[in-house]
Protein backbone atom coordinates (compact mmCIF):
# COMPACT_ATOMS: atom_id res chain seq x y z
CA UNK A 1 0.00 0.00 0.00
CA UNK A 2 0.89 3.65 -0.30
CA UNK A 3 1.66 4.57 3.22
CA UNK A 4 4.61 1.39 2.92
CA UNK A 5 6.82 4.02 0.32
CA UNK A 6 5.48 7.60 1.74
CA UNK A 7 8.92 9.60 1.60
CA UNK A 8 9.63 11.71 4.56
CA UNK A 9 7.97 15.20 5.07
CA UNK A 10 8.64 18.50 4.79
CA UNK A 11 7.59 21.88 6.41
CA UNK A 12 6.97 25.01 4.32
CA UNK A 13 6.11 28.12 7.12
CA UNK A 14 2.79 29.04 4.97
CA UNK A 15 0.43 32.10 5.94
CA UNK A 16 0.77 31.24 9.60
CA UNK A 17 0.51 27.62 9.50
CA UNK A 18 3.04 24.49 9.40
CA UNK A 19 1.96 22.64 6.11
CA UNK A 20 3.66 18.99 5.84
CA UNK A 21 4.16 18.23 2.01
CA UNK A 22 6.86 15.51 0.27
CA UNK A 23 7.57 14.98 -3.71
CA UNK A 24 7.49 11.23 -5.43
CA UNK A 25 9.21 11.13 -8.59
CA UNK A 26 10.70 13.69 -11.51
CA UNK A 27 10.06 15.81 -13.93
CA UNK A 28 7.45 19.34 -13.94
CA UNK A 29 5.90 19.89 -10.61
CA UNK A 30 2.17 18.53 -10.41
CA UNK A 31 0.71 19.11 -6.92
CA UNK A 32 -2.01 17.27 -5.30
CA UNK A 33 -4.89 18.60 -3.04
CA UNK A 34 -6.73 16.33 -1.09
CA UNK A 35 -10.57 16.42 0.50
CA UNK A 36 -12.10 17.54 3.33
CA UNK A 37 -10.93 15.24 6.32
CA UNK A 38 -7.60 13.51 4.61
CA UNK A 39 -4.77 14.00 4.33
CA UNK A 40 -2.18 13.62 1.78
CA UNK A 41 -2.12 9.93 0.93
CA UNK A 42 -5.38 8.91 2.89
CA UNK A 43 -7.51 8.73 -0.09
CA UNK A 44 -4.93 6.46 -1.66
CA UNK A 45 -4.81 4.39 1.35
CA UNK A 46 -7.96 3.94 1.08
CA UNK A 47 -8.10 2.74 -2.44
CA UNK A 48 -9.98 5.87 -3.90
CA UNK A 49 -7.38 6.94 -5.83
CA UNK A 50 -3.72 6.12 -7.04
CA UNK A 51 -1.67 8.87 -8.42
CA UNK A 52 1.51 6.83 -9.19
CA UNK A 53 1.07 7.04 -12.47
CA UNK A 54 1.66 10.84 -11.99
CA UNK A 55 4.79 10.25 -10.08
CA UNK A 56 6.29 8.15 -13.17
CA UNK A 57 5.84 10.99 -15.39
CA UNK A 58 5.93 14.00 -12.86
CA UNK A 59 7.41 15.14 -9.63
CA UNK A 60 4.03 15.10 -7.47
CA UNK A 61 3.74 17.05 -4.93
CA UNK A 62 1.64 15.53 -2.05
CA UNK A 63 0.43 18.41 1.15
CA UNK A 64 -1.74 18.15 4.54
CA UNK A 65 -3.99 21.01 4.06
CA UNK A 66 -4.08 23.34 6.84
CA UNK A 67 -5.53 22.07 9.50
CA UNK A 68 -5.31 18.32 8.26
CA UNK A 69 -2.68 15.55 9.06
CA UNK A 70 0.48 16.81 10.05
CA UNK A 71 -0.16 20.58 9.23
CA UNK A 72 -0.89 22.65 11.78
CA UNK A 73 -3.96 25.13 11.74
CA UNK A 74 -6.60 27.28 14.09
CA UNK A 75 -10.08 27.26 15.38
CA UNK A 76 -10.93 30.07 13.27
CA UNK A 77 -13.92 28.69 10.60
CA UNK A 78 -12.37 31.34 7.87
CA UNK A 79 -9.26 29.44 7.56
CA UNK A 80 -10.78 26.95 5.98
CA UNK A 81 -13.01 28.50 3.69
CA UNK A 82 -11.93 28.23 0.34
CA UNK A 83 -10.63 31.10 -1.20
CA UNK A 84 -8.45 31.06 1.87
CA UNK A 85 -7.47 27.41 1.34
CA UNK A 86 -6.91 28.54 -1.98
CA UNK A 87 -4.42 30.89 -0.83
CA UNK A 88 -2.46 28.41 1.10
CA UNK A 89 -2.13 26.32 -1.70
CA UNK A 90 0.02 29.44 -3.84
CA UNK A 91 1.54 30.23 -1.08
CA UNK A 92 3.17 26.51 -0.40
CA UNK A 93 3.03 26.26 -4.31
CA UNK A 94 5.66 29.28 -3.93
CA UNK A 95 7.74 28.08 -1.57
CA UNK A 96 8.30 24.58 -3.15
CA UNK A 97 8.70 25.15 -6.70
CA UNK A 98 9.92 29.47 -6.66
CA UNK A 99 7.80 30.97 -9.24
CA UNK A 100 11.41 33.33 -10.72
CA UNK A 101 12.43 30.68 -13.91
CA UNK A 102 9.85 27.94 -13.28
CA UNK A 103 7.06 26.75 -15.74
CA UNK A 104 3.26 26.62 -15.00
CA UNK A 105 2.45 23.66 -12.65
CA UNK A 106 -0.17 21.14 -13.23
CA UNK A 107 -2.51 20.08 -10.06
CA UNK A 108 -5.51 17.58 -9.43
CA UNK A 109 -7.87 18.12 -6.59
CA UNK A 110 -10.92 16.29 -5.08
CA UNK A 111 -13.63 17.53 -3.29
CA UNK A 112 -12.56 20.34 -1.01
CA UNK A 113 -9.08 20.14 -3.39
CA UNK A 114 -10.88 21.12 -6.28
CA UNK A 115 -12.24 24.12 -4.66
CA UNK A 116 -8.95 25.15 -3.33
CA UNK A 117 -7.47 24.32 -7.12
CA UNK A 118 -10.47 26.56 -8.74
CA UNK A 119 -9.18 29.51 -6.29
CA UNK A 120 -5.73 29.20 -6.57
CA UNK A 121 -6.09 29.02 -10.48
CA UNK A 122 -8.39 32.22 -10.69
CA UNK A 123 -6.16 34.65 -8.95
CA UNK A 124 -3.19 33.14 -10.16
CA UNK A 125 -3.75 31.83 -13.97
CA UNK A 126 -0.13 31.70 -15.02
CA UNK A 127 0.97 29.89 -12.28
CA UNK A 128 -0.81 26.97 -13.58
CA UNK A 129 -0.88 24.53 -17.02
CA UNK A 130 -3.59 21.93 -16.99
CA UNK A 131 -6.04 21.02 -13.87
CA UNK A 132 -7.73 18.01 -12.97
CA UNK A 133 -10.41 18.34 -11.02
CA UNK A 134 -12.28 15.49 -9.38
CA UNK A 135 -15.26 14.38 -7.08
CA UNK A 136 -16.78 17.94 -7.36
CA UNK A 137 -18.53 19.05 -4.84
CA UNK A 138 -21.99 20.20 -4.46
CA UNK A 139 -21.87 23.83 -5.12
CA UNK A 140 -24.08 27.28 -5.98
CA UNK A 141 -28.03 26.03 -6.40
CA UNK A 142 -27.12 23.04 -4.26
CA UNK A 143 -24.77 24.04 -1.87
CA UNK A 144 -27.36 25.20 0.79
CA UNK A 145 -28.31 21.46 2.00
CA UNK A 146 -24.23 20.21 2.15
CA UNK A 147 -23.66 23.58 4.57
CA UNK A 148 -26.53 22.78 6.78
CA UNK A 149 -25.14 19.44 6.96
CA UNK A 150 -21.47 20.62 7.68
CA UNK A 151 -22.93 22.83 10.35
CA UNK A 152 -24.77 19.85 12.27
CA UNK A 153 -21.57 18.04 11.54
CA UNK A 154 -19.71 20.62 13.34
CA UNK A 155 -22.08 21.11 16.56
CA UNK A 156 -21.72 16.51 16.98
CA UNK A 157 -18.50 16.50 16.87
CA UNK A 158 -18.06 19.57 19.41
CA UNK A 159 -20.41 17.97 21.82
CA UNK A 160 -19.34 14.15 21.49
CA UNK A 161 -16.38 14.01 19.57
CA UNK A 162 -15.14 12.95 16.74
CA UNK A 163 -16.09 9.09 17.13
CA UNK A 164 -19.92 10.02 17.42
CA UNK A 165 -19.62 11.08 13.71
CA UNK A 166 -17.47 8.37 12.51
CA UNK A 167 -20.31 6.30 14.21
CA UNK A 168 -23.30 7.56 11.68
CA UNK A 169 -20.99 6.96 8.48
CA UNK A 170 -22.17 4.36 6.68
CA UNK A 171 -19.58 1.28 5.45
CA UNK A 172 -20.18 1.28 1.99
CA UNK A 173 -19.08 2.53 -1.34
CA UNK A 174 -20.17 5.90 -1.70
CA UNK A 175 -19.90 5.16 -5.42
CA UNK A 176 -20.51 1.79 -7.10
CA UNK A 177 -17.11 2.76 -9.02
CA UNK A 178 -15.64 2.71 -5.11
CA UNK A 179 -16.49 -1.23 -4.50
CA UNK A 180 -13.23 -2.28 -4.82
CA UNK A 181 -11.88 0.03 -2.59
CA UNK A 182 -9.79 -0.82 1.01
CA UNK A 183 -11.85 0.82 2.92
CA UNK A 184 -14.91 3.05 2.70
CA UNK A 185 -14.59 5.05 5.41
CA UNK A 186 -11.26 6.84 5.62
CA UNK A 187 -9.62 7.79 8.58
CA UNK A 188 -10.65 11.74 10.04
CA UNK A 189 -7.12 13.46 9.85
CA UNK A 190 -8.13 16.46 11.74
CA UNK A 191 -7.82 16.74 15.12
CA UNK A 192 -11.24 17.48 17.93
CA UNK A 193 -9.84 20.68 18.51
CA UNK A 194 -10.03 21.85 14.49
CA UNK A 195 -12.58 19.70 13.10
CA UNK A 196 -15.69 21.69 13.93
CA UNK A 197 -13.78 25.09 12.77
CA UNK A 198 -13.00 23.05 9.36
CA UNK A 199 -16.85 21.89 9.32
CA UNK A 200 -18.39 25.78 9.31
CA UNK A 201 -15.62 27.06 7.14
CA UNK A 202 -16.81 24.51 4.44
CA UNK A 203 -20.50 25.38 5.25
CA UNK A 204 -20.09 29.02 5.16
CA UNK A 205 -18.08 28.74 1.56
CA UNK A 206 -19.04 28.19 -2.08
CA UNK A 207 -17.22 28.00 -5.72
CA UNK A 208 -16.61 31.51 -7.35
CA UNK A 209 -19.31 32.74 -9.52
CA UNK A 210 -20.18 31.53 -12.89
CA UNK A 211 -18.43 34.58 -14.62
CA UNK A 212 -15.38 34.20 -13.14
CA UNK A 213 -14.90 30.54 -13.87
CA UNK A 214 -16.03 31.18 -17.65
CA UNK A 215 -12.65 33.62 -17.54
CA UNK A 216 -10.35 30.41 -16.17
CA UNK A 217 -9.17 29.34 -19.90
CA UNK A 218 -6.94 26.55 -18.81
CA UNK A 219 -7.05 22.75 -19.84
CA UNK A 220 -9.51 21.55 -17.52
CA UNK A 221 -9.75 17.27 -17.41
CA UNK A 222 -13.23 17.02 -14.77
CA UNK A 223 -14.08 13.20 -13.05
CA UNK A 224 -16.91 12.46 -11.44
CA UNK A 225 -18.38 9.01 -10.16
CA UNK A 226 -21.52 8.15 -10.35
CA UNK A 227 -24.10 7.75 -7.32
CA UNK A 228 -21.96 9.95 -4.77
CA UNK A 229 -25.08 12.67 -3.08
CA UNK A 230 -22.21 14.74 -1.77
CA UNK A 231 -20.07 14.93 -4.95
CA UNK A 232 -23.25 14.09 -7.89
CA UNK A 233 -22.07 13.41 -11.54
CA UNK A 234 -24.42 17.31 -12.09
CA UNK A 235 -21.90 18.81 -10.23
CA UNK A 236 -19.06 17.44 -12.83
CA UNK A 237 -21.20 18.47 -15.39
CA UNK A 238 -22.17 21.76 -14.49
CA UNK A 239 -18.44 22.91 -13.58
CA UNK A 240 -17.26 21.42 -17.04
CA UNK A 241 -20.42 23.50 -18.66
CA UNK A 242 -19.17 26.58 -16.92
CA UNK A 243 -15.71 26.25 -17.59
CA UNK A 244 -14.17 27.34 -21.38
CA UNK A 245 -11.77 24.81 -21.95
CA UNK A 246 -12.99 21.16 -19.94
CA UNK A 247 -13.59 17.67 -20.76
CA UNK A 248 -15.70 15.75 -18.55
CA UNK A 249 -15.18 12.15 -17.81
CA UNK A 250 -17.41 9.94 -15.32
CA UNK A 251 -16.49 6.82 -13.52
CA UNK A 252 -19.21 3.69 -12.92
CA UNK A 253 -17.46 0.85 -12.64
CA UNK A 254 -13.85 -0.10 -10.62
CA UNK A 255 -12.68 -0.49 -13.96
CA UNK A 256 -13.61 2.82 -15.07
CA UNK A 257 -12.10 4.16 -11.65
CA UNK A 258 -8.96 2.45 -12.50
CA UNK A 259 -8.19 4.43 -15.31
CA UNK A 260 -8.06 7.86 -13.30
CA UNK A 261 -4.56 7.63 -12.61
CA UNK A 262 -2.99 7.06 -16.54
CA UNK A 263 -5.68 9.64 -17.69
CA UNK A 264 -4.30 12.11 -15.04
CA UNK A 265 -0.85 11.36 -16.28
CA UNK A 266 -1.56 11.88 -19.89
CA UNK A 267 -3.71 14.68 -19.42
CA UNK A 268 -0.76 16.60 -17.12
CA UNK A 269 2.05 15.33 -19.71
Amino acid sequence: MLRHMTPAFQYADVRGARLAYNSTGTGSPVVWVHGMGSAAYTQENAGQFDWRPVSREHRLIRYDARGHGRSSGGVDPVEYTWPELGADLLALVDAVVPPVGSAPIGAIGSSMGTATILYAALSRPERFRRLVLTTVPTFWETRPAANGMRLGSAQLVQDKGVAALVALSVDEPASPALANARRFITPVCVAASRLPAVFRGSAQTDFPPREEIARLDLPVLVLSWTGDATHPVSSGETLAGALPNAELVVASTPADLATWGDRAAAFLR
